[in-house]
């Protein structure tokens, strides 16, 4: 990654530019990849270079992505990486116009409707997974009473967590330590609610 820091994404015109469903596969492909090519990345969606291609330099007009050092192999395609270590988003930066909430929700319920594939896609492929996998895998609903502070607090403490993690499991690609690691998504929410 280009930083290691995070951005908040802030402008409608990125979060429009975000919230295209292939442009969020194809920054999602980039995050597990670390660098890829147009054409590494339409096999890894299932679209024609092309198309894929228009939509990355999309996501690098707004600076989601960037250009990276050849990884090897055709020097002549560019490739691709993440610009920042994580982005976000927050409810808060788009409630001041009607549009922008709308564009704002729309882009989240997407992003949460490709998390929840993803975990469909594990469960119906999860017989095929080793056991040491099916073993750790897991899947929990947490029922809290907290206050909006503590409810931050608790967002930033997992945010922490997984930083931790997140830097370890790239320290060991980076060193070629790769044996027995697999990609792991983990998925968080936290909101209010009444019953």
């Amino acid at each position: 990654m280009a930083t290691g820091k995070s951005r908040r994404i802030k402008d409608l015109d990125t979060l429009k530019a975000l919230g295209h469903p292939l442009r969020m596969k194809l920054y999602r492909a980039l995050k597990v990849t670390g660098t890829a090519t147009a054409s590494q990345l339409a096999d890894q969606v299932d679209e024609a270079v092309s198309l894929v291609s228009y939509h990355l330099r999309k996501l690098a007009a707004h600076g989601l992505i960037e250009e990276a050092a050849t990884g090897g192999g055709d020097a002549r395609e560019r490739w691709w990486r993440p610009a920042d270590a994580m982005i976000s988003t927050r409810d808060e930066d788009f409630r001041d116009a009607p549009e922008r909430a709308a564009v704002h929700a729309a882009v989240s319920r997407m992003h949460a409707r490709q998390q929840g594939e993803m975990y469909e896609s594990y469960l119906d492929t999860q017989s095929a997974w080793p056991g040491d996998w099916r073993n750790v895998a897991f899947s929990s609903e947490f029922m809290l009473s907290l206050t909006p502070e503590e409810l931050r607090r608790l967002g930033d403490e997992l945010n922490e967590v997984i930083g931790m993690w997140r830097a370890r499991g790239q320290a060991a690609r980076e060193s070629g330590d790769v044996e027995g690691r697999e990609n792991v998504a983990v998925h968080t929410y936290g909101f209010p609610f009444r019953t």
